[in-house]
């Protein structure tokens, strides 16, 4: 009879920087709310695309950091009978609904401005410039309000990569509105609001494609499957592994469960808090199910076409 000792680790301190940018995160979602406000309604009365394609990117900022700022509270939450993993995934659908509806929302963007480029029309530089100057203030200090804990944890250097990123683009509508005032260039404006939907296509589809793999429960990019296979099968008194999966329980935490066969050595408590402890620090894998078998008998679960 097989012997199946389980061993679970829950990562207690990932949560630290998440908890820490609560403030950030809000101050951070206010601020670009109200400036995707002030920036569409500007776009709308002076009649640039450029303008309304910022507007749409930077409301693709607010639901970035809403779910970042979610995926923060969601983790917490208690694992129930039903939902045994709490809520965790709820980050995943909430990405991939985010690319979907901002994919759609780019895709009309740029069929006005494809309309605009063969027929330019007036539009009033001098709002461009002013808001998108804004946009830069607005956008620099919410990646600064990040910059602290960049290094630390992902989800805040995601928030602020993009933030710098936003603002960069906001210095692109600067030099538009300029060019429009100072040089009459009409074109420019849905050329630049062309530019701006392939750069928020281009981030969002990695996004899109993201939140598809982990929703199908593919291993996270940011782990190698043979690294993690060959460092199983090399412990000491392991002759074989099977059943591995990894998979990502939300768009922060990964999971494993893998079947050791160690027919002569056994394996207590403290050889699976230390295995759970290197996957933890070398794999980032926060949450490891560990089963331990003699090999006295064939596991249904061996075959690797059986899942």
């Amino acid at each position: 009879m097989a012997e199946h000792n389980h061993n679970h680790t829950h990562g207690r301190g990932r949560h630290r920087a998440q908890l820490d940018y609560s403030a950030a995160f809000a101050i951070g979602i206010a601020l670009n709310t109200v400036f995707v406000i002030v920036q569409a309604a500007s776009g709308v009365l002076a009649n640039s695309m450029a303008l309304l394609a910022d507007a749409a990117h930077n409301l693709s900022d607010v639901l970035s950091l809403l779910m970042a700022w979610a995926a923060s509270m969601l983790v917490r939450r208690a694992p129930t009978p039903r939902y045994t993993y709490g809520l965790r995934s709820s980050s995943i659908l909430a990405a991939l609904g985010n690319a979907v509806v901002l994919l759609l929302a780019v895709g009309a963007i740029a069929w006005e401005a494809i309309h605009r480029l063969a027929s330019p029309q007036h539009v009033a530089g001098t709002p461009m410039i002013v808001v998108a100057l804004v946009g830069i203030a607005i956008n620099g200090g919410t990646a600064w309000l990040f910059r602290a804990g960049r290094d630390s944890d992902l989800n805040v250097r995601a928030a602020f990569v993009h933030m710098l990123a936003d603002a960069a683009i906001s210095l692109g509508v600067v030099v538009s509105g300029v060019s429009i005032v100072l040089l009459g260039w009409l074109w420019i404006d849905p050329l630049l609001s062309l530019v701006i939907a392939t750069i928020i296509v281009w981030g969002t589809w990695g996004v899109l494609g993201d939140a598809m793999n982990l929703a199908l429960h593919a291993v996270p990019f940011a782990i190698d499957p043979s690294a993690v296979r060959r460092y199983l099968e090399q412990l000491e008194g392991v002759s074989a592994i099977h059943d591995l999966h990894v998979w990502a329980m939300s768009t922060t935490e990964t999971a494993l469960t893998c079947h050791l066969v160690m027919p002569q050595t056994p394996a207590g408590d403290a050889f699976l808090a230390q295995v759970a402890k290197e996957l933890h620090d070398r794999f980032a894998i926060a949450h490891a199910t560990l089963q331990i078998e003699r090999g006295d008998h064939e596991c249904a679960l061996e075959p690797d076409h059986v899942v």
